[in-house]
């Protein structure tokens, strides 16, 4: 009787657990389209390394205790189908395979289930005492730790009874279960362990299929879209924005979910709300409203809340019928303030162990907010005006371009004769301290013997920062004007020294059709010193104890980290120092994202800290190799009164240690 009453229980709970997985993987379909199903060999490769070996969730410390979870549990995840089966068809069990596999099979449930209580221990304690994110210790948490460690318990519970009652034999490949017999065998009575077997096997089976159901409404729905969601990322550095099509009666950018992609909703559901993304964020870090994991999950709140209305609607009713993903305190929206608080230096991105991909979102409500509502900081107005009227971001006459190298001699740039093109960029060109960083350079890469020329007067901005504000229309015009001026000169091969034009010139240019081979100063001033066609002075001891920050758009965005400590290595004789979040950790110098021309009205401003961050160390000096970088901390120090150190780009590191007559 108690199989069938058993048989009837699994299937209404598999029936309930595939109609609440429908019911909320089918709402991921309200999101556009987008295609993510290119290079399946090398998405499987991918959520084999990420996902199954979970190589970003160890690399840090506690990330060991999920991966002990994650690992036992798909083990353990054999052992709970036999116990379903065998519930219906009490015949069909392990028993039936050759005693040496058998054991072996029992052994390994034994000590990952001990694995799991351990863990699950542990992850209950560090919950409590230091949580992984403000907020951590919910109720939801405990009681999901409190079913795995009674799933457990009730496991050994039942095998540790089926021993004492000589159902099964005492075995060496059962030591945990062992034990656990050897209490009940001391606490009950022979007549009572038959009756401790079924109690046990009930638990087992109550918590089990009652922990299945509770997965989809729980932040535990990652369980099933975490593997998925790696082989869906997005292949390499999500270091580039979708273009938007500008035609009559089109919606920019995303203000609902339905305005999202499927992708972008399939990540709310991924999120395994570990914090990492928040402990990892400058904005968080310094006190603004920004927390990554927050927008995460107040998308899907919001599609949890509305996607059952859309999907029924279409049209102006949908859009009529749509909750905003934008909004101050509300249930399933993100405050503005937050939204203009992110820097994107995709620092949430490279920590997720799932690959979400938080900062496209960002810019997608950013995109809602001015192309639709044109709501954004008052400080952006004037910048948008400048860069729409002059191409610049202070509003400067063109002729003014070309000043900074009024004392050089300079080639324009010509097609066949010159191989690269030196893109100065609005900072190298306008602002008065990265005009020194432009005139080392070009020293550098004279005597290295380059052969480059420039635009002067007739270089435009590539528009990096207005394409992050969320100001695509005005990125989409300039970026075609660059595109068809780069096409006419003939130009296939750019220098540059800004990060943001770097990576703007290399990988946005190619969504208008435009293939460059984009090198940043530190990458071809580095393949020079190590193939010996640049020679240096001696070793620049007067720079004294040098401290390097990493540009989040050169490191984090395109991977190129060696190239400037390589530099540094050849300048100075010794390894560059390093600051506690280096490398793909680096915290950002805070003008990201556009802002670079946004104040910072709450919390610390970024580059204070970050500047604190350096001068932990005692440097004499700080490089950089960021125009952006170079402002911030800049800035940064002249508010420490009596810091001594002096902030210099790298490619000024190498111009000062030419030979004199290089010079």
């Amino acid at each position: 009787m108690e199989h069938i009453f058993f048989s009837v229980l699994l299937s209404l709970s598999m029936a309930a657990f595939a109609f609440s997985c429908y019911r909320r993987l089918v709402l991921v379909a309200i999101g556009k389209h987008e295609y993510r199903f290119d290079q399946p060999l090398a998405r499987f490769k991918e959520m084999l390394v990420y996902a199954l070996g979970q190589k970003r969730v160890m690399s840090r410390p506690f990330g060991l205790n999920h991966v002990v979870i994650f690992w036992a549990f798909l083990v353990l995840a054999v052992a709970n189908l036999e116990f379903l089966v065998s519930g219906i068809l009490p015949g069909l069990s392990f028993a039936l395979l050759p005693e040496p596999l058998h054991d072996a099979l029992a052994f390994l449930f034994d000590i990952c289930s001990l694995a799991v209580l351990i863990a699950v221990a542990v992850a209950a304690v560090r919950r409590s005492i230091n949580p992984p994110f403000p907020g951590a210790r919910t109720c939801e948490a405990y009681f999901i730790l409190s079913m795995i460690a009674l799933l457990m318990l009730a496991f050994f519970g039942m095998n540790g009874a089926l021993i004492a009652s000589g159902v099964r034999t005492a075995s060496p490949f059962t030591p945990v279960s062992g034990i656990f017999a050897s209490l009940l065998s001391s606490c009950l009575a022979a007549d009572q362990l038959n009756l401790a077997v079924s109690v046990f096997w009930w638990i087992h089976a109550v918590v089990l299929l009652g922990f299945m159901n509770y997965l989809p409404y729980s932040k535990h729905m990652h369980i099933l879209t975490a593997i998925p969601n790696v082989f869906l990322r997005t292949m390499g550095k999500s270091n580039t924005q979708p273009r938007e099509e500008f035609s009559e009666g089109n919606i920019f950018g995303a203000a609902t979910v339905d305005q999202l992609t499927w992708k972008d909703l399939l990540d709310s559901f991924s999120c395994t709300e570990c914090g990492r993304c928040h402990d990892s964020c400058p904005a968080a870090a310094t006190g603004k409203a920004l927390n990554p994991r927050e927008v995460l999950h107040a998308i899907k709140e919001n599609l949890l809340q509305n996607g059952t209305v859309l999907e029924k609607l279409a049209g102006d009713a949908q859009a009529e019928r749509a909750v905003s993903l934008i909004g101050e305190g509300k249930k399933g929206a993100t405050p503005e303030s937050a939204l203009w608080s992110c820097t994107s230096c995709g620092a949430c991105m490279e920590a997720c162990p799932v690959f979400i991909e938080h900062l496209p979102k960002i810019v997608k409500m950013r995109r809602h907010l001015v192309q639709m509502e044109a709501k954004f900081p008052d400080e952006l107005l004037n910048l948008f005006e400048n860069m729409e009227q002059r191409s610049n971001p202070w509003g400067m006459a063109p002729s003014e371009r070309s000043k900074w190298s009024s004392q050089l001699e300079l080639r324009p740039f010509v097609a066949g004769e010159t191989e690269y093109l030196l893109f100065l960029g609005c900072s190298g060109a306008f602002d008065a301290r990265n005009k020194q960083v432009s005139v080392a350079l070009t020293r550098v890469l004279d005597a290295a013997g380059v052969s480059y020329g420039v635009l002067g007067r007739e270089e435009k901005c590539c528009g990096e920062s207005v394409r992050r504000l969320g100001n695509e229309y005005l990125f989409d015009l300039m970026a075609r004007e660059s595109v068809a001026q780069f096409r006419e000169k003939g130009v296939t091969k750019v220098i540059t020294q800004c990060p943001h034009c770097y990576n703007t010139l290399k990988n946005d240019f190619r969504q208008f059709g435009l293939e460059l081979e984009v090198l940043h100063h530190s990458e071809l001033i580095a393949g020079f010193l190590a193939s010996g066609e640049l020679q240096l002075e001696g070793k620049m001891e007067e720079l004294g104890n040098l401290v390097l920050h990493d540009s989040c758009y050169l490191g984090r965005h395109n991977d190129v980290y060696q190239p400037p400590r390589s530099v540094v290595q050849a300048v100075t004789g010794t390894a560059a120092g390093e600051m506690e979040r280096n490398l793909d950790k680096a915290f950002c110098c805070g003008a990201g994202g556009g802002r670079m021309w946004l104040e910072e009205h709450e919390g610390t401003p970024i580059n204070r800290a970050r500047v604190a961050e350096a001068l932990a160390l005692k440097p004499d000096t700080i490089c950089v190799s960021c125009p952006f970088c170079m402002t911030m901390f800049e800035d940064g120090v002249k508010e420490v009164p009596g810091a001594g150190v002096q902030v210099k780009d790298l490619a000024e590191l190498v111009a000062q240690a030419l030979p004199k007559t290089s010079k």
